[in-house]
């Protein structure tokens, strides 16, 4: 186990560059206050969902795994002011802006609040949803934060939640992975890229510096058991039939054209 994390470390920091120990600037996202709470999602509680039954506990800092992540932490610190640390910028962002933007480009179809409205909504209120899952196990374990203790820099400020709330498991990750899932189901011939993106959403966590490898994965686990559940709920099935006529229509109009080379 630990020598597949240290791997795991190595592979997320190969092709980067190193980072320049000279007082450049480090870019941070902006602060959080401004972020709008998502709509009421679908769910009445929890769902029936108990992350702490599915996720089980974080590894203990001291155990084989818990020392190779802190590594892992340490070590993507010089990732810093790189491209993938501008991307962990944009995707700390769950407001869906720009995750709808990455998502599209990903699928190869415009998603947006404009043009596929309904959609736009569902990844919101999905937002809602995970919220009622993971943070009860985010109080549970209460697993400190990597940047919890030192002055490392990370790609957002270091605002009191940082202090307060749990690291294990990732919202991010779970809610990155989740609509990834809808998404790839809206646009089957474009799965892999999407889930690749949904991948990518939660590893952004870990390059920002705020979670641990073991948080994200843990994340993904509920990921799957939100839609899985949410697959039940007519309002939900109602509205992915709505969502998958937006995804269709806006597939005739073209791929999107902001997605760089």
């Amino acid at each position: 186990m630990p020598r597949f994390v240290l791997i795991a470390a190595i592979a997320l920091l190969a092709g980067c560059a190193r980072f320049d120990a000279s007082p450049t600037p480090v870019a941070t996202a902006p602060p959080s206050t401004g972020w709008t709470k998502p709509p009421p999602g679908y769910l009445a509680g929890n769902g029936g969902i108990d992350a702490t039954a599915i996720i089980g506990a974080p590894p203990a800092p001291n155990s084989p795994r818990g020392k190779a992540e802190r590594v892992q932490f340490e070590e993507s610190r010089k990732l810093v002011n790189t491209s993938v640390w501008t991307q962990a910028i944009a995707d700390a962002d769950l407001s869906g802006k720009n995750g709808l933007k990455s998502f599209s480009c990903a699928a190869g179809v415009t998603l947006s609040a404009e043009v596929t409205p309904t959609l736009a909504s569902m990844l919101l209120r999905m937002t809602d949803d995970a919220a009622k899952i993971y943070q009860p196990a985010k109080r549970a374990y209460q697993r400190a934060r990597p940047p919890v203790g030192n002055t490392a820099p990370i790609c957002v400020p270091r605002e009191p939640w940082i202090a307060t709330d749990g690291s294990y498991p990732s919202g991010h990750g779970m809610i990155g992975w989740a609509w990834a899932s809808v998404i790839a189901e809206l646009v089957p011939e474009k799965a892999s890229p999407v889930l690749a993106r949904g991948k990518a959403f939660g590893d952004s966590r870990i390059i920002c510096g705020v979670h641990f490898q073991s948080d994200v994965e843990a994340g993904r686990y509920l990921g799957s058991a939100l839609v899985t559940r949410l697959r039940d709920d007519p309002a939900f099935m109602s509205d992915l039939a709505k969502a998958r006529a937006e995804v269709a229509a806006s597939k005739a109009n073209g791929p999107p054209t902001d997605c760089g080379a």
